[in-house]
Order: C-alpha cells, then sequence, then structure tokens
C-alpha cells in the first residue's frame, strides 16, 4: 500500500468544523493561541510560543504539506479564523496505519471543536486514504483530551508508555488506537455516552 505523498492541498467540512491549510496571514492568530501554559505542558510546542517560533512553525507545515509527509490543517467553524488544529502522521504503509493529534486554543475550548475534527479526520483517513489503524499519544493527566479520544471511538490500547521530557519535567504517553471496520462493544458505547454526558468539551 502507498499513501505518500499524503494530499495537498486539502480542506475538510463537516459536524460544524472547516479544516484547512494553514496560511502566512494566520501568524497573529497561530501566537496568540499557541502561547498558553496548557499547550506547553500537553505539547511539544516551544514556550514562550513567540512571532520566531510561529514563523517556523509556519514554515515546517508548509514543508512538511508540500512533500507529502503529514496532514496539518487548521480547525475552523467557517473556513476563516484558527480556532486549533489536527494533524495526520507518522504513516506506516506496510501496516495502515498513522499517528493523529489535536489541539484547540483556550477561548475555544468546550465546544466539541477537537471530537468535530478528529472524528472528521479520521473518517478522511480510513476512508479516501484506506488507512487501518489509527493512534494518538496522550498523557494520562490530560483529562481533556482523552475525553475527546472516548467520544470519537478510540479505545486506550495496553502498550506500554512512552517516555517524554516536557517542560514541565519527564512524563509519559498512553496509546491509544482506532482500528477501522471495527465495531463498537458495549462497554465502548457506555464509556462514550459518559464521556458525553460527563467529559469535559474541547
Amino acid at each position: 500500500m502507498t499513501v505518500s505523498p499524503l494530499p495537498h492541498p486539502l480542506r475538510l467540512a463537516g459536524n460544524g468544523v472547516v479544516l484547512r491549510e494553514w496560511a502566512p496571514d494566520d501568524l497573529d492568530d497561530l501566537v496568540a493561541m499557541l502561547d498558553e501554559p496548557d499547550i506547553a505542558r500537553w505539547t511539544p510546542m516551544p514556550s514562550p510560543f513567540d512571532v520566531e517560533a510561529g514563523l517556523a512553525y509556519l514554515k515546517r507545515a508548509r514543508q512538511g504539506r508540500l512533500t507529502g509527509q503529514r496532514i496539518q490543517l487548521a480547525i475552523t467553524t467557517d473556513g476563516l479564523a484558527p480556532r486549533g488544529e489536527v494533524l495526520l502522521f507518522g504513516v506506516v504503509p506496510a501496516r495502515r496505519e498513522a499517528e493523529l493529534g489535536y489541539l484547540v486554543g483556550a477561548p475555544y475550548r468546550r465546544r466539541g471543536l477537537a471530537a468535530a475534527a478528529l472524528t472528521l479526520l479520521t473518517g478522511y483517513a480510513c476512508g479516501s486514504l484506506r488507512l487501518r489503524r489509527l493512534l494518538l499519544r496522550i498523557d494520562p493527566g490530560n483529562l481533556a483530551s482523552t475525553a475527546v479520544a472516548r467520544r470519537c471511538g478510540y479505545r486506550l490500547t495496553g502498550e506500554p508508555p512512552i517516555p517524554q521530557e516536557g517542560p514541565y519535567g519527564p512524563t509519559s504517553l498512553d496509546t491509544w488506537e482506532y482500528v477501522a471496520g471495527r465495531p463498537a462493544t458495549r462497554r465502548d458505547r457506555l464509556r462514550n455516552v459518559a464521556s458525553r454526558r460527563y467529559g469535559r468539551r474541547t
């Protein structure tokens, strides 16, 4: 199977969100969104995240898109101002596998944007890209992110935690997976109901 290079440009719409390519005009919004403590705590973003970091980030994003190495899209509600980001990378064609990630800026959380974007990109990855297994790496302390994973049908695996160094010291990441075509169990459905009822909307 070959899924490289990944398609560019790409625009996906559904679930109340529009996912679009990053643009140079997004610099100010990007810096404002990523220069905050929770982003630094749960992601490998530089902190503080200033204009220089923003320019470097947009440059890397564009290079990764043009070379087909990753899908890296701004989360919007209308195709305009970015509210967050969702990405797909690390494709392993032989296993039909890839890793996904997502984040939402502080002013836009608890609106279901992360779940909407992750669901949309998951569907595209399993449908158009014909990937079978999608992975998320999440710090177990990031309860908002784990709630999103459950809401979108991802399951916590039994794989060993992945150690990671961050600005708040060493931590570890759990692996969550989504397997295309696997029916949800009753336990999954109950967890998803509980997540929607009690979990944080991110």
